[in-house]
């Protein structure tokens, strides 16, 4: 019921008509966002003037001073240890598009609170009314100091890898695209875990992607780094190769380290004997093209809110079906794995997120599950308790191998 779950800081609904007034029930998603979604809460006391003389003036000189004296304290006597700054620019938001920064508002709260409830991290939206890619990184990186890691969100291809790289080479914390990486991620663990389900290594297997975006990229790099047999790429003028004259920049380098085979052609010409379809940019593949894909595939079909290839297609020819919706089994969520790959890079002060820092979250999410695994289940829920903590640990090591943790 709206009344239930309305937001306490909420008054009349401007914008929606109420029961009480003869009209429709109000949307009970306009009920939960009135006022938003976040709040600031102090962490200290403030019943005195004893204390207030420690949390302000004069206490609070004598930590600026130790801080100016020595710039690694501020990791301990400020939220900065602690706190992500969530960034957009509102271009590529969900599957809403460009809607702008005001727009993309309620989602990057959203991202702020998954942040606080599945790892532990304090997260802040901050929604750029800008477009320029040295525009967003000068202010990102203005805005640096405040903050103990950047997650870049919803930013539209092919401008947030330019912002990403430029970021990460200015900054010396960690710089993380979530629609990129955090997708890869999740998709990695899922797939070594179905591939562990049906006795096969990743080295045997043949993957199709479909979208050379943002996620489509970052798939493909972490497929290729974690021994995948061949993957090839299409965007909508077919399968990303050497041989085409068309490609921007990121996908003249994505051609460089995929499709082994050589593949020319489409979509659907890619998936003839194909152990796996990886579908991260919307529109429909054709169960024609589906039922030539290898005996035993698997289909992670994550557009939203419809998949390239219905679970009820994809279930007569696949031995293993993903999604990127939470009504089906198997669902792709990035919520997997940010919160517990920011609270680990967080708790050794790593300076960056490294290859190997991603390779030991996927490998540490699949390993949640991977003494219950059927086909219905090849990675946990978003709710499993034991994915943050795993990913976290998983990533503080790898960051400490790498070389990258400062503690």
């Amino acid at each position: 019921m709206a009344a239930e779950i309305e937001n306490p800081r909420g008054g009349s609904d401007s914008g929606q008509q109420g029961a009480a007034d003869g009209g429709e029930p109000v949307d009970p998603a306009f009920a939960l966002h009135r006022g938003g979604k976040l709040a600031v809460q102090a962490t200290v006391p403030l019943r005195d003037k004893d204390d207030l003389s420690l949390a302000y003036t004069p206490g609070v000189a004598k930590v600026c001073s130790a801080i100016a004296e020595q710039p690694e304290l501020v990791y301990d006597y400020t939220w900065r240890s602690q706190v992500v700054a969530v960034v957009t620019d509102g271009t590529a938001v969900l599957g809403l598009g460009d809607i702008g920064p005001e727009a993309s508002l309620p989602v990057m709260e959203g991202k702020a609170i998954l942040f606080k409830q599945f790892g532990g991290v304090d997260a802040v939206p901050i929604a750029l009314d800008c477009r320029d890619s040295d525009e967003i990184v000068e202010t990102v990186a203005r805005l640096a100091p405040s903050f103990g890691g950047i997650n870049l969100e919803d930013i539209s291809a092919p401008r947030c890898f330019e912002i990403e790289a430029k970021l990460i080479e200015r900054l010396d914390i960690p710089v993380f695209h979530d629609d990129q990486h955090g997708t890869a991620v999740v998709t990695l663990a899922a797939l070594r875990n179905a591939a562990k389900l049906t006795g096969r290594a990743l080295g045997q297997l043949r993957a199709v992607i479909s979208g050379a975006g943002a996620a489509g990229v970052a798939i493909a790099k972490i497929l290729i780094e974690a021994g995948i047999g061949d993957v090839a790429v299409t965007d909508r003028k077919g399968i990303v190769s050497r041989d085409r004259e068309d490609l921007t920049d990121v996908k003249r380098d994505l051609a460089s380290f995929t499709n082994k085979a050589g593949l020319t052609g489409s979509l659907e010409s890619a998936l003839d004997g194909a152990d796996v379809f990886i579908g991260v940019s919307g529109g429909t593949v054709p169960e024609e093209a589906v039922a030539k894909m290898a005996p035993g595939a698997f289909i992670f079909a994550m557009a939203n809110p419809n998949p390239e290839i219905h679970p009820d297609v994809a279930h007569k020819y696949a031995a293993v079906v993903a999604t990127g919706r939470s009504d089906f089994p198997n669902q792709i969520n990035n919520v997997l794995a940010f919160p517990g790959i920011f609270a680990g890079a967080l708790q050794v002060r790593a300076s960056r997120i490294t290859e190997g820092m991603k390779l030991a979250a996927a490998e540490a999410l699949a390993a949640v599950v991977a003494d219950e695994l059927s086909p219905d289940k090849v990675i946990p829920s978003p709710f499993d308790e034991r994915v943050a903590p795993a990913v976290t640990s998983a990533v503080a090591a790898a960051a400490r191998a790498e070389g990258v943790a400062r503690i």
